[in-house]
């Protein structure tokens, strides 16, 4: 079950992109399963992509074409991965680009492919054609929630955010995401679609996407596993009444930056608690450390740890599993002495032992709260790092065992 995930809020219309989801059966008929993204000319795109080395046909494409042509069109597909196809997985990808291209007359390199669901199996590239002329004529501004419905796999609840124009920011952000299991950053396992109607130079749109993606989407675990195929893409329009905007220095660029952080954000943190199985919603902070990487390794290591999770999952203030991930976070020279943790405000350990104001009942009643906090700090220098992630319960084990069948 979710953690507190709000409902789907109305998504605001972005001038410039209109979109279209069908059910195509690519994977189970009856199902939303495939959407379009149309831009407009003159619409400027940036993308990340996933890291991992065994990248999924759509990624290798999806990176070739927006390289060869501004985009105009994204490919959406839930139900098949497209992952560890070989080179005819390569050429779905590419036949289907050119059945939206063909009907759409565009070049095929201005559209890009993302698919996301089972690893290595064939995709269905007949239903994908066959339902390519209902998008196109189903394309609206107001498709944003069909889209956060079209695109999810083991998500429980559609996830999507927008921010409104106003007087001192005339532009609108609205975004959708998806993504449960299989999340960890390198980028972030999942997909998400952003747009703007703010005129961004291509260079700072760039930039500003990998900013935002580092404190969001580059912040989130469910289980350390990192997916094939996933990527976050925004699209600047640049059709809101206002100058463009191209100086990293500008104050309208700063608050952009941080609007766009904002929206990534949330969009993060809805995925965490979506989580597969997911009974609690965990931020892990760390202090105190000597570089920002090192309080992110340790945040991780406990974000990571199978023994914490499923503490957690249990209620459990097993603050020894805590402190034993602490130390294999890869700080040799760690003063175990100098570490604090506390959970909810609540101080359980201290100088590297339990505290000896604690009391095993409080820490059983903190434990109780959907929402955690576990706060490390190391003693040992000035940085900090925040991660977001779940507990592990018998539900993830299950959608996991299950996911093919």
């Amino acid at each position: 079950m979710a953690v507190n995930l709000p409902p789907l809020p109305r998504l605001l219309p972005v001038p410039g992109v209109r979109l279209a989801t069908v059910a195509a059966g690519v994977r189970k008929p009856g199902r939303p399963d495939l959407t379009l993204f149309a831009l407009d000319e003159g619409a400027e795109t940036a993308a990340l992509f996933t890291r991992n080395r065994f990248c999924a046909a759509p990624v290798i494409l999806a990176r070739r074409h927006r390289d060869a042509a501004p985009p105009r069109y994204w490919l959406v597909n839930t139900g098949n991965a497209n992952a560890g196809t070989g080179a005819p997985g390569l050429a779905a990808a590419e036949r289907c680009c050119e059945a939206v291209a063909g009907a759409a007359g565009c070049a095929t390199e201005a559209v890009l492919p993302y698919s996301t669901g089972v690893i290595g199996e064939t995709l269905a590239v007949e239903r994908i054609e066959a339902a390519i002329p209902a998008l196109l004529e189903g394309l609206t501004e107001d498709g944003w929630a069909a889209a956060a419905t079209g695109i999810m796999t083991t998500d429980t609840a559609p996830k999507g955010f927008s921010l409104a124009p106003d007087e001192a920011r005339p532009y609108t952000l609205t975004g959708i995401s998806k993504g449960a299991g299989m999340i960890r950053p390198d980028m972030a396992t999942m997909l998400a679609f952003l747009a703007t109607d703010a005129p961004v130079a291509p260079a700072l749109l760039q930039n500003l996407l990998r900013q935002a993606v580092d404190r969001s989407f580059n912040r989130i675990t469910i289980d350390g596993d990192t997916s094939t195929n996933d990527a976050v893409t925004l699209v600047a329009t640049g059709q809101a009444s206002m100058p463009r905007l191209e100086d990293p220095e500008d104050p309208r660029v700063l608050a952009f930056a941080e609007r766009l952080s904002d929206l990534c954000r949330d969009l993060a943190q809805a995925i965490v608690r979506d989580g597969e199985g997911a009974t609690r919603f965990v931020t892990v902070e760390v202090s105190e450390a000597r570089s920002e990487a090192e309080a992110l390794a340790a945040a991780y290591t406990i974000a990571h740890s199978p023994l914490v999770k499923t503490a957690l999952f249990a209620g459990d203030p097993n603050w020894g599993r805590i402190l034993a991930a602490l130390g294999r976070a890869g700080m040799e020279d760690l003063a175990v002495e100098g570490v604090r943790l506390q959970i909810n405000g609540l101080t359980i350990a201290e100088a590297g032992a339990l505290a000896p104001s604690y009391q095993e009942a409080d820490g059983a009643a903190v434990m109780k709260a959907q929402e955690l906090t576990l706060a490390v700090a190391l003693g040992r220098g000035q940085a900090m790092g925040t991660v977001w992630t779940t507990d592990f319960s018998y539900d993830y084990v299950k959608i996991n065992a299950e996911y093919r069948s």
